[in-house]
This record gives structure tokens, C-alpha cells and sequence, in this order.
């Protein structure tokens, strides 16, 4: 995925916080990093720390979207029952101090891999090795007690799938720049065969390889998910299919969610072997797994049309984003094939 356009970080307001949190002292440097569609992530250094901070995107913003302080909350309450996430450092919730909340949280040394790998994960057995170490990760995170994180809410555990349905099919009428009749013939498919959710987990949402942390030395591992706007509780199974959907292999048909072309490469695990381990791991009946895969297509054309929205308006100038206009048909054409 190609970069969003750059907001300009306010300085002087994350100096002033970061000085009443005892994080370093003096003038602040401020780096973008991360090809995201969502919330906007930099590092920021200043004498004696050097941390990442999470703010929302410029405005308008959909209703009860990017909201960086929930975020910050949740990884709070995972950090503490052993998921790997950043600490979160410091949480302001004032939008007066830069325009908008944000969040700081430690740097993780590691890399984000999408279409490279470091050298030291090149030889097949640490390719290997990567994504059965992102699935091991997953497989932590739903295992997780959710009744017992220190949060008030975090989602309702029933219901899971009939509410994303409902959800992004709204969404899709405040995204949509055209007719694509597609979007709600798919809808159609999804909530005629939808299956039955196995127990509720903790979900991340949006969990792919992009968003996590890789070690930059072997043996492989995941040190940090990231990105948890979407987290709720729900249908674990949901992480899983967008995982694979995601997930580049030889064979696999276009569109524009393959967002982590490196795993096409030899050595990989494929989408069937990730999903056996899965399997194997939790005990969990992986039968209606395309599904899951129709679904995550079938949303990812939703934000795919914002960001088709984006460019339309000139706010992207990309050729991933200009690529949008027939991508999204085609995501749509890929999770009716799926059903």
C-alpha cells in the first residue's frame, strides 16, 4: 500500500507533552513512517527518547472512527495478560494540544515486512519460520480472557458477524463514489451462508503482516501487532480469513489486499499450510474459512473505495489509489468467486 499524504505533525505541542511526561528534553524531530490507510503513525526523537506517536487523519472523519485513544486503552489492558504490543507511554485525549488525541508509545526495534526482507530471514527455513511465528502470535491473542481485560468495553460477544454486515454495508453508502452492484449482491451471498461463530476472542481486526513487527535477526518472530483500531470482541475466525486473504502465494488471484507481496516468494508457507496450524493450534473447525476470506475481501472493497474517494479528490496522487478504480471491482469479483 502506498503512503498517505504527510500531516504535518505539530512540534511544539508534542514537545510541551512530551516534556510533562519526563520523556527527553529539547527539540523534536518528527519522521512519518508506516504505509497505512488508517491512523497516521511517526517517530519522534529528542534528546534521551525516541518513541512513536498515533494521531487520527486530517478531518472529515467517518462517525466513531480512528479513535487513537481506545487504541491506546486497549494495548494497555493487552500488554498486561502477555500480548505482544508497544507500551503505551503517555495518552492524551485534549485535542487541544496538536488539533487531535494521540497517543506515544515505546519504539520496537524490529522491521515491518510487505515486500522485503531483511537478510537475515532470506534463507527458506526463516521464511517458513515467519509465518508460522504470525500465526503462533494470533493464536495468543485469541486465547486471551477477554471477561477479564481492565476495560470497560471492548465489544459485545454476540452477534459479531450479523454487526459487521450491517456496518460495513453502511459504510459502503458514505464511501461509494459509483453503482457497483457487485458490493451488495456479495452482501447478499455473505449473509445467506453465514456461519456460525465459534467462541468469542478478543479480535484484532485488521491482522496481517504489514501490521506487525518482525525481529530484523533469526531466528524469526513477531515482536509487536500493531494498529488495533479495529479490535473488538468477536469471531475469531474473522482475523484468520483476513490474514489469508492478505497473504501473497504462487496461483493466488489479483487484487489489490495482497498486501505482503514478499510471502509469494519460495520458502513461504502457503495460505493452506497457515491455516492447518491455525487449526492445529486451537482445535477450532476451519470449514467455512472461505467465507471468512469472501468477507475480508468484501470489506477491504469498502475502505478501498474511500481511499478511491481520496484520490478522486486529489487528496492521493498515487498509483495505488488511482489503481482503486478497477481494484475494487475486482476485490468484489474475487469474494463472489469464494462463496
Amino acid at each position: 500500500m502506498k503512503p498517505l499524504d504527510v500531516e504535518p505533525m505539530p512540534l511544539a505541542g508534542i514537545e510541551a507533552f512530551l516534556d510533562r511526561h519526563g520523556l527527553g528534553s529539547g527539540a523534536v524531530r518528527a519522521e512519518r513512517i508506516g504505509e497505512g490507510a488508517s491512523n497516521l503513525t511517526y517517530r519522534v526523537e529528542r534528546d534521551g527518547a525516541r518513541v512513536v506517536v498515533r494521531r487520527p487523519p486530517p478531518p472529515p472523519l467517518p462517525p466513531s472512527a480512528h479513535d487513537v485513544v481506545r487504541e491506546a486503552r486497549i494495548q494497555q489492558a493487552l500488554i498486561g495478560v502477555g500480548v505482544r504490543v508497544p507500551r503505551v507511554l503517555a495518552i492524551c485525549d485534549d485535542e487541544g494540544e496538536i488539533g487531535a488525541p494521540f497517543y506515544v508509545t515505546e519504539e520496537i526495534d524490529g522491521v515491518v515486512v510487505t515486500d522485503q526482507l531483511p537478510p537475515a530471514l532470506e534463507p527458506p527455513a526463516e521464511r517458513r519460520r515467519l509465518g508460522i511465528a504470525l500465526v503462533d502470535a494470533l493464536v495468543e491473542l485469541h486465547r486471551v480472557d477477554w471477561r477479564a481485560l481492565r476495560l470497560k468495553r471492548i465489544g459485545r460477544s454476540r452477534g459479531y458477524l450479523e454487526r459487521q454486515l450491517r456496518r460495513w454495508t453502511g459504510l459502503w453508502g458514505v464511501n461509494a463514489t459509483r453503482e457497483l452492484p457487485a458490493f451488495h449482491a456479495v452482501a447478499a451471498q455473505l449473509r445467506a451462508a453465514m456461519p456460525e461463530s465459534p467462541a468469542a476472542t478478543v479480535v484484532h481486526g485488521d491482522y496481517r503482516l504489514g501490521n506487525v513487527m518482525v525481529s530484523a535477526r533469526a531466528p524469526a518472530d513477531i515482536l509487536a501487532i500493531l494498529d488495533w483500531e479495529l479490535a473488538t470482541v468477536g469471531d475469531p475466525l474473522a482475523d484468520l480469513g483476513y490474514l489469508l486473504a492478505t497473504w501473497s502465494e504462487p496461483g493466488a488471484a489479483e487484487h489489490p489486499l495482497l498486501l505482503s507481496p514478499v510471502t509469494a516468494g519460495a520458502g513461504f508457507a502457503t495460505r493452506a499450510e497457515l491455516a492447518r496450524h491455525y487449526g492445529e493450534r486451537t482445535g477450532r473447525d476451519l470449514g467455512a474459512l472461505r467465507w471468512y476470506e469472501a468477507m475480508a475481501l468484501w470489506k477491504s472493497a469498502v475502505f478501498c473505495e474511500a481511499i478511491h474517494a481520496r484520490f478522486l479528490r486529489g487528496e492521493r496522487d498515487d498509483a495505488w489509489a488511482g489503481g482503486l478504480a478497477g481494484g475494487v471491482p475486482r476485490l468484489l469479483e474475487v469474494a463472489a468467486a469464494g462463496l
